[in-house]
């Protein structure tokens, strides 16, 4: 099995990405081809004391860099030896198993749909993180690729998220939620109304377990373990989320700190301070995979260090052994939607 890893994407390309590639390589079993400009990834490899490429490493020269000002759509045709391009050139001819890249989210979600391609059938991909909760952890899919969705593009969410919770999460039957406004089957707008019909006809024959909507507030109680909105919604209420945990964890710092009594309390609590600091510790998930590719993306974020790629790297190797796009193609007929002049 060969990852094919973006060396010159995110912000600490490529000192970080070199490092836990290199990390991760033995560890996981994996080959692994760094792809950027050659003489920057040697010098990390100097700056880190490796004298020599271990066995399952290898590099591949690309002169170009996607940078965050380009325009996604027109930098994957224009930057041919982009290492971006480059990496997932490969993964399409069959040169690698897996691509990892901290570059750009919108110019790799326009070369994995443009370059590797969309499973057959499949809408739309889309970027499903997994974040903590009280339950264990809950996938929200779609977090940003798709704005503007339909009611088809949410039922194929749906059943990417279950195939991925099940078999990369080992979550028996993953629970699907509908993000809403209520619980009612009559609420939100059009686009949720007809979704949740959709889903619902799904549940018959326990092809999907849809348990119904989700309010906003339930999300990290752990209502479900797939929640399923448009890239919009998922987008907003991740951030949210994201924002509200770093306030938490600076307020309870804070706190800690501010007397010597609260700091012997600090002490006290030490341990179980570090477990909840570690349970959201985004490095620990590695990366979002982008799913309704014919191959495994994921996408690390733009600020990963070593731990974070490390951790993408174990992500795609175990996506790489449960055959996610495989499973994805496999079903598809059921995640199909016939259009009135299609059953004609």
């Amino acid at each position: 099995m060969k990852i094919v890893v973006d060396a010159m994407g995110g912000d600490n390309a490529p000192l970080e990405i070199v490092k836990g590639a290199i990390m991760a390589a033995p560890d996981f079993g994996a080959d692994i081809a760094l792809v950027g400009r050659g003489e920057d990834i040697l010098r990390s490899l100097e700056t880190l004391g490796v004298s020599e490429l271990p066995t399952n490493v290898e590099i591949v020269n690309a002169t170009e860099v996607i940078d965050m000002e380009d325009d996604p759509a027109l930098a994957c045709r224009r930057k041919k030896d982009a290492s971006m391009t480059v990496a997932l050139r490969m993964v399409r001819d069959g040169l690698g198993d897996a691509v990892i890249s901290a570059g750009s989210t919108g110019a790799l979600l326009a070369g994995a749909t443009l370059i590797v391609k969309r499973v057959h059938g499949i809408r739309r991909a889309a970027l499903a993180p997994v974040i903590p909760t009280g339950e264990g952890g809950v996938m929200i899919i779609d977090c940003g690729a798709n704005t503007d969705c339909t009611p088809e593009y949410l039922l194929q969410f749906a059943y990417m998220g279950s195939f991925y919770m099940e078999k990369i999460a080992g979550v028996d039957s993953p629970r699907i939620g509908l993000l809403n406004n209520g619980a009612e089957s009559t609420k939100g707008t059009q686009l949720q109304v007809e979704t949740y019909k959709l889903l619902s006809e799904n549940r018959e024959g326990k092809k999907i377990n849809f348990i119904g909507n989700v309010e906003a507030k339930d999300v990290m109680r752990g209502a479900c373990d797939v929640l399923v909105c448009d890239g919009f919604s998922g987008n907003v209420l991740i951030k949210c989320i994201e924002g509200t945990s770093a306030y938490l964890l600076s307020e309870l710092k804070g706190a800690f700190y501010a007397n010597a009594k609260t700091k012997l309390g600090a002490l006290l609590c030490k341990k179980e301070v570090y477990r909840l600091k570690d349970k959201f510790d985004a490095d620990a998930f590695g990366g979002t995979a982008l799913l309704g590719i014919t191959k495994p993306v994921i996408k690390a974020h733009g600020s990963s260090n070593a731990k974070a790629i490390y951790n993408a790297v174990r992500q795609a190797v175990t996506a790489v052994d449960a055959g996610i796009a495989e499973l994805i193609a496999e079903n598809i007929d059921y995640m199909k939607v016939q259009l009135p002049e299609e059953v004609n």
